[in-house]
């Protein structure tokens, strides 16, 4: 089972390095501040799905302990 769970997860991680088309072109078109600015941006919204979970998590664990003891 362990295999196969490493063997879709490899496949799944060589779809996380692609880009859209459009972001593909910019980034190819040759400006190194839009690329950079690109980057920044793609970071920038990746980061929040993830606080919300953690928050998320975060504030369910306190209710749970709260009304545990």
């Amino acid at each position: 089972m362990k295999k196969i769970l490493f063997i879709s997860l490899l496949f799944i991680s060589a779809y996380g390095f692609s880009q859209c088309a459009m972001c593909k072109a910019v980034v190819e078109s040759g400006d190194a501040e839009i690329a950079k600015g690109l980057n920044s941006g793609i970071l920038y919204l990746m980061a929040f799905p993830y606080l919300l979970v953690g928050i998320a998590i975060y504030l369910i664990y306190r209710n749970y302990k709260k009304h545990k003891v």
